[in-house]
């Protein structure tokens, strides 16, 4: 660094330096925050490749900390934005997983895929009728009519289908 330039920095510093803080603390609000950000000013001053371009030393600086300034305000924007989804996503997360432990929701996801994999095994009007009678909640009536079977039939596929599940070590609830 050249000594006209360590002069002009240390001498903007001295001569600007109280009102510099007053301009930051009223953009900020924080006196740790503008005394930090008036730190990286005088490092961006000292970062100027031709001091002989600044012409208004004054203006210069000041324009500095407007773009120190601008910075500031968008990363603390994007934290509290990151931090807010976070805290969403956690709190939806900590609802979903209620009280039971990491064990139990690992035993209920391995149930799922096992029942998914035996389901897809069984013939498609067993698929359809245990679908109809167990997930919708139909009677048997309701399950005869919509697939155009008997109730007889409907009973007969649907304790076939139960068979073949229980008899793969799968628990009907």
């Amino acid at each position: 660094m050249s000594q006209q330039k360590a002069n002009l920095v240390r001498l903007t510093f001295e001569q600007y330096r109280g009102g510099l803080l007053r301009y930051l603390m009223r953009r900020l609000g924080h006196a740790q925050n503008a005394q930090d950000l008036a730190q990286e000013v005088y490092l961006r001053l000292l970062r100027v490749e031709d001091m002989d371009l600044v012409r208004q030393p004054q203006a210069y600086l000041y324009r500095i900390a407007a773009h120190v300034v601008y910075e500031f305000r968008l990363r603390e924007e994007r934290e509290q934005k990151y931090m807010t989804i976070d805290s969403e996503a956690m709190a939806e997360l900590a609802d979903q997983v209620g009280d039971s432990s990491a064990e139990e929701q690992w035993r209920t996801m391995n149930t799922e895929r096992e029942l998914t994999r035996l389901f897809a095994q069984l013939p498609p009007v067993e698929q359809a009728i245990l679908l109809l009678q167990k997930r919708d909640g139909l009677s048997y009536k309701e399950v005869a009519k919509k697939l155009d079977l008997s109730v007889h039939t409907v009973k007969k596929y649907l304790f076939r289908a139960l068979l073949r599940l229980r008899q793969s070590d799968w628990k009907d609830e």
